[in-house]
Order: C-alpha cells, then sequence, then structure tokens
C-alpha cells in the first residue's frame, strides 16, 4: 500500500536534519534554549492615556488578516490565525444620546513621550495653547471645527476598548486639540451637548485567552532574535511555529506562536521563558479589567 506523502512539516524537518540543524531531543532544546542570550525586554503596561494609540493595537486581532501572519507552513498559520481571531470580540451598536462630557479620549496623532491622563490636562498643554475658550461662542466655534457634520445630525463616531478601562474614544484625527478643549469647557461649565453615536466595542475575551494558554506558548521576541544564528538554529528544524507582527511598527517586538502539543515546540517555548523572554499570554491577561 502506498505510503501519504509526507507534510511539508516533516519535510523541512528532515531538510534540516541533513543540514546537521536537527537536536537530540527536548530536554535539549529546553536546556539550549534557556542559554540564549537576547535582547529580551518585558511589554510595557497600557498608559493611562487619552490617546487611543498610545495603547497596544489590540483591536486589529477582531478582524485578523490571514496575512498578518508569517511561518513556513501554511497549516501552522491557520491554527495560530484560529486561536488569535478569538482573543477579541466587537460589538457595534447605535446610541440615540450620548453626552459629550462622558468622552474622554481621541485618536489624534500622541505627543511623543507624554502622557496625557485626561482632556484638561491636556487643554492646559503647550499643544493646546493657541486654543482659548472664554465663552459659549468660543466653545461652539471649536466643536464646529472637530465635528463640521455635527450640525447635519451625523452620528459621533465612537470606540472603547476593556484593555484601556471604560474610556470613551472619539475616532476623529482632525482638530484633536478643539476637541479635547470643548470637552473640557463643557465639564467645567456644566453643559449638557447630546449626539447620536455609533459605538464599537472591543473587548478582550477570557475565554480566547484560555484557549491561547492551552495551545500556545506566546512569547515576546527582538528584533535581533531573527538575525541571531542560535536562535534561528533551534527555530527552523522543521517544527511548527508562527510569528505575528502586531507591534512592530510601533518599535515594539514581534510574537512568536509554538504550540504546546508539539514536544519540541513546547521544550522550546518553555526554554526561552526561562531565558528572559515575555510571556504574551501573562501579558494579555493582565489588561483584562478585574
Amino acid at each position: 500500500m502506498s505510503m501519504p506523502p509526507p507534510s511539508l512539516t516533516g519535510r523541512i524537518a528532515a531538510l534540516a536534519q541533513r543540514l546537521g540543524f536537527a537536536r537530540r531531543g527536548s530536554q535539549q532544546l529546553l536546556e539550549q534554549a534557556s542559554r540564549l542570550r537576547l535582547p529580551f525586554a518585558p511589554l510595557p503596561p497600557v498608559p493611562d492615556s487619552i490617546c487611543w494609540h498610545d495603547g497596544p493595537p489590540l483591536q486589529y486581532l477582531a478582524s485578523l488578516p490571514r496575512g498578518a501572519l508569517s511561518g513556513p507552513v501554511q497549516e501552522d498559520k491557520a491554527a495560530a490565525h484560529s486561536v488569535l481571531s478569538a482573543l477579541v470580540q466587537l460589538n457595534e451598536r447605535e446610541l440615540s444620546e450620548f453626552d459629550l462630557r462622558w468622552i474622554d479620549g481621541h485618536s489624534g496623532t500622541p505627543t511623543p513621550g507624554k502622557f496625557f491622563r485626561t482632556f484638561e490636562e491636556y487643554a492646559a498643554a503647550p499643544a493646546c495653547r493657541s486654543i482659548r475658550l472664554i465663552s459659549y461662542k468660543d466653545f461652539s466655534r471649536a466643536l464646529a471645527l472637530a465635528l463640521p457634520q455635527q450640525s447635519g445630525g451625523a452620528s459621533l463616531v465612537l470606540r472603547q476598548a476593556n484593555w484601556r478601562g471604560e474610556r470613551y474614544f472619539w475616532c476623529g484625527e482632525q482638530a484633536s486639540q478643539a476637541f479635547s478643549c470643548a470637552v473640557a469647557y463643557a465639564r467645567r461649565r456644566g453643559l449638557t451637548q447630546h449626539f447620536p453615536a455609533q459605538l464599537s466595542e472591543y473587548r478582550l475575551s477570557r475565554i480566547g485567552l484560555d484557549q491561547l494558554d492551552a495551545g500556545y506558548h506566546m512569547l515576546a521576541m527582538p528584533a535581533d532574535a531573527w538575525s541571531d544564528a542560535r536562535f534561528m538554529r533551534l527555530l527552523l528544524t522543521g517544527m511548527p511555529y508562527a510569528r505575528l507582527h502586531l507591534l512592530r511598527d510601533s518599535g515594539g517586538p514581534e510574537f512568536l506562536l509554538l504550540p504546546r502539543s508539539q514536544s519540541e515546540a513546547n521544550a522550546l517555548g518553555e526554554g526561552l521563558r526561562l531565558a528572559g523572554a515575555a510571556d504574551v499570554n501573562a501579558w494579555l491577561r493582565a489588561l483584562l479589567p478585574g
């Protein structure tokens, strides 16, 4: 009876063995990985900031394209994609009335090296120095600058993420200084301003995190890892893995996903954790609201 052709993972493993990259066992792999010296760094805490872009872009997991993952074997990337896609859930709803004063975040350009916790703090900063709201007329003018469509009954476009607490973030990116100052003025003066709103709610899922924990080591790997010969010798031996570039655009690490069900991948994951790689699973779990 003819045997089925070997899988791509199996062919990669055979090639690695011929090239001298094969290992003797999982325990040896774990020990070798634990001795790696790479510039590992802890993952940063989520800042208490009014700027949406100051936080990690976990919202992309709610509609993660398959092309976001890299790796040598399509089946391994597809399995990792399935687990990652369950981490963040998106709920969209229409609100007939939303008080402007409840908003405490925007999507404007962040100020490098500076976090503002409230619109009041931002309104007093040099970035907003040119905007002076003394009267209701000034307030109306600033609001019209930030929300030019609102006079026609258009809805505010808002979003919220449970890893960012209870903040509502305005999705407009133009005139964020004028908008922030107007909200701060409305709160200071007790002005009620209701608008219809479209709200996107992102929720990091506890069930999704449980599935990730059960199935994968997910580790934060510095950029230097992918040019480190010792690490690549351990990784490129046919074991299943996938890479996710979620934080790379902001200068952060890439995430390496290693399935626990495969003995060598599991050993490499355990060894990298001992070497100092940050555990993304634990980091995500710490972002869940209490």
